[in-house]
């Protein structure tokens, strides 16, 4: 698929749960929260560590990622799939 087409489908699913799989083998598990023309940016979520809880919500502290909340880019190029997931999901 194209830069273009994962671009668009990311845009159509801001704030929804997402599984990107990587050309490179990589799963990512999140939220989309932001898309620009080069990246799509998630909000970790993780997976299979059962129902509720709390997290920190992709803040990783100073010098890491792009603030609080914003989660860490994945290059719209470097996609390979990218699957939706229910609410329920974590």
């Amino acid at each position: 698929m194209s830069v273009g087409y994962y671009y668009d489908l990311c845009c159509r699913h801001k704030g929804r749960p997402v599984k990107i799989t990587t050309r490179d083998g990589g799963i990512h598990c999140g939220i989309i929260k932001h898309v620009d023309q080069h990246r799509v940016f998630i909000q970790p979520i993780h997976a299979g560590k059962g129902l509720g809880g709390f997290g920190y919500g992709g803040f990783y502290g100073p010098g890491y990622g792009y603030g609080p909340g914003l989660g860490y880019g994945i290059a719209l190029g470097a996609i390979g799939t990218l699957a939706l997931l229910p609410f329920f999901f974590w």
